[in-house]
């Protein structure tokens, strides 16, 4: 299978060529995406790398890293690629682990493979502690969000997609900013697209990061929130109606039933100061406890869920 490497640009100048030597003979095309970077990074790469791989592609706009991440794919299948990487450009990303994140998909095993930095432990030692926290919770809500259980390390920016997955995905509704990694997932699992994590470790170094903590942790859970109701309603009323969905609806109806019955009969206490009954608590409570488990059952369905038949195996039109 011919293989690309997408290594978006901005701000890299002084790690970027360090990064290019360091990639092996095993990827067939490289290409550089400046994304309006102020320093040039592109011209910088055309004037001082002399590797024939190497293709570099210039936003007229800065797009962030997700939209430099699509220009080099909508690129690189021009150039009839069958694995596209994205590899970052600041030398947090070691060139060496590529033959390892392209090999479940060169054995038919995945459809996207990702880096996981919490796989190994010992590795966790050289991530700061608000990372590891921050992580992990985001880690918790993507399951939730995408339906992939069984991976952690959502935002891991060290990817491999397979030509069939990334012809199924609408490249221009994918985010072109930071939350791109978990977009990608959400729109992943919409296609039923294999999804694994390749262990890594984590490497930081001097390079300073362009996320605005403020602006994301206003902008993170709406986007999440967005993102968990359309996948529930594409996986579970738009392209197939099962068992957890009737779980979904009824759970749903009955805890609001119960919330509603609880708030109508605490109300009706403190105004009259009539305390409720025993047969008004249980009326309250009993649709709870039933839409509580129903959720649950549905959740335990989603879970099952996960998708196991790769679309690599499967012939698509081009």
């Amino acid at each position: 299978m011919k293989t690309a490497v997408i290594i978006p640009c901005y701000k890299v100048r002084e790690q970027i060529l360090s990064v290019l030597s360091k990639i092996g003979k095993e990827i067939d095309l490289i290409v550089v995406v400046d994304d309006k970077c102020p320093q040039n990074s592109g011209k910088f790469v055309q004037e001082n790398c002399t590797d024939q791989r190497v293709s570099v592609i210039f936003n007229s706009e800065n797009r962030g890293v997700g939209g430099a991440v699509k220009s080099g794919f909508e690129y690189a299948k021009t150039k009839g690629v069958d694995i596209f990487v994205k590899l970052d450009g600041d030398g947090q990303m070691p060139p060496h682990l590529i033959k390892k994140i392209i090999n479940p998909i060169l054995k038919k095993e995945a459809d996207y493979v990702k880096g996981n930095r919490f796989y190994n432990l010992e590795s966790l030692r050289k991530m700061p502690a608000m990372r590891i926290l921050g992580n992990s919770l985001l880690s918790l809500v993507n399951k939730f969000v995408n339906g992939y259980w069984d991976i952690m390390d959502p935002t891991n920016g060290f990817i491999a997609i397979h030509k069939n997955a990334l012809a199924l995905l609408p490249l221009e509704k994918i985010e072109n900013r930071y939350f791109f990694e978990s977009d990608m997932l959400f729109r992943l699992s919409t296609v039923k697209a294999v999804v694994i994590d390749v262990p890594m470790q984590a490497y930081y170094a001097d390079e300073k990061s362009n996320l605005s903590i403020s602006q994301t942790a206003f902008t993170f859970p709406l986007k999440y929130i967005n993102r968990f109701f359309k996948r529930i309603f594409y996986n579970y009323f738009l392209r197939d109606f099962n068992v957890a969905t009737l779980e979904m609806l009824s759970g749903s109806i009955s805890l609001l039933f119960g919330i509603f019955m609880t708030a109508f009969f605490w109300i009706r206490s403190s105004s009259t100061g009539i305390v409720a009954t025993t047969g008004q608590v249980t009326i309250a409570s009993l649709p709870i406890l039933i839409g509580f488990i129903l959720l649950l059952m549905a959740l335990h369905i989603d879970i099952i869920s996960v998708p196991k038949k790769p679309l690599i195996t499967q012939d698509f039109d081009e």
